[in-house]
């Protein structure tokens, strides 16, 4: 530890773009009060029995405190900072009585408020040996530290980095987690969507309806159910090839999502078979959401290339999902519903309580 004056100093040389690069590394500037440092430079306060105890980072063209005890100031230009010449030295740099170094002796913070005489600060080092600031106690009257003082100042300033270290290690963890996070919630996403429609696959699907058959056993209001099937899908595949298919696929999808309420779940069922969840649905307004997809679906066509312009119709079978109706019951019945609009021509729905052809 040195006490330097301005005959002789322990110069570090350092590269000042590396040491800022390293100093926003930290994310400290700016940053709110911390518990942590406050009782750092209230033990160094102590201590060293003065009035003033500051942690300071110093940027490109001020001192940012990130604590202080006695000062009242958050930061201050650099030209006149004391602590900027500490990042100069290799350790402890101490000023016994300001008004005696022609260094300070005109310095604002000299020759008013706060007044200081008496300066000792440490340099906060990174591991890499850059200096990031300071660890700095001040007094109103010229004085001198004791040995004990010394050493527990440097002590305690590589608290402060072992502190600021600490912050940046739970902020990569943070940073880890959170992208942990969004991978878990992208991988969930892609094993409950189809990949070539974005709808909710069979899993997925099989899952949400046993989710909302356990609420209707539990009291919650009926829902409605579809089960869909592109009419003729094969002849599209066979004449025009998979890529029309698939485009077919999609356009249906997205007519689907138009057609259908955000609250309703659409899923692909499987090839060209669609499934059509709607909570708290009775028969006949579901009824009249197929007859709206009917409708859609007879006024566009599907633009496949320059030549080629297709449209498409669909088989509709419909039923309520109630209490009274086991799930197994339910989607056995969703099968013979469906069949039975093929049977009648395709392009209709068949619901379930009246047999009825719409």
């Amino acid at each position: 530890m040195v006490s330097c004056t301005s005959q002789h100093c322990d110069i570090n040389v350092y590269d000042e773009e590396a040491r800022l690069a390293t100093l926003a590394s930290y994310c400290i500037l700016d940053t709110p009060p911390d518990t942590a440092f406050d009782e750092i430079t209230e033990l160094a306060s102590l201590i060293c029995d003065t009035p003033i105890a500051v942690i300071n980072f110093v940027g490109r063209n001020r001192q940012w405190f990130k604590s202080e005890k006695g000062l009242g100031v958050k930061e201050t230009p650099l030209n006149i900072s004391i602590c900027a010449h500490v990042l100069l030295q290799s350790e402890l740099f101490i000023i016994p009585d300001t008004s005696q170094d022609p260094r300070f002796v005109h310095n604002p913070l000299v020759t008013g408020k706060p007044f200081v005489r008496f300066y000792a600060g440490t340099p906060l080092k990174s591991p890499g040996g850059l200096p990031l600031g300071t660890l700095c106690v001040l007094d109103h009257r010229p004085r001198e530290l004791t040995e004990i003082q010394r050493v527990a100042l440097s002590t305690l300033a590589n608290q402060v980095m072992r502190n600021l270290e600490l912050i940046r290690v739970q902020q990569a963890q943070s940073g880890l987690i959170q992208q942990l996070q969004s991978a878990q919630q992208e991988l969930t996403h892609l094993a409950a969507t189809d990949p070539l429609t974005g709808l909710y696959n069979r899993r997925a699907f099989e899952e949400r309806l046993s989710q909302e058959h356990a609420l209707i056993q539990r009291g919650q209001s009926p829902a409605a159910l579809m089960m869909m099937d592109l009419d003729y899908f094969k002849v599209i595949n066979d004449d025009f090839g998979h890529k029309a298919g698939d485009r077919v696929i999609e356009h249906f999808a997205q007519v689907c999502r138009n057609v259908f309420r955000q609250s309703d779940l659409i899923g692909r069922w499987g090839g060209e078979e669609f499934v059509v969840l709607l909570p708290d649905t009775t028969e006949s307004e579901a009824w009249q959401a197929a007859e709206r997809l009917h409708q859609v679906l007879r006024q566009t066509r599907i633009e496949y290339d320059e030549q080629i312009s297709l449209s498409i119709t669909v088989s509709i079978g419909l039923f309520s999902l109630s209490k009274d109706r086991e799930l197994e019951e339910a989607m056995r019945l969703a099968d013979t519903l469906l069949y039975q609009a093929k049977d009648n021509g395709r392009n209709c729905t068949v619901c379930a309580d009246f047999r009825e052809t719409y």
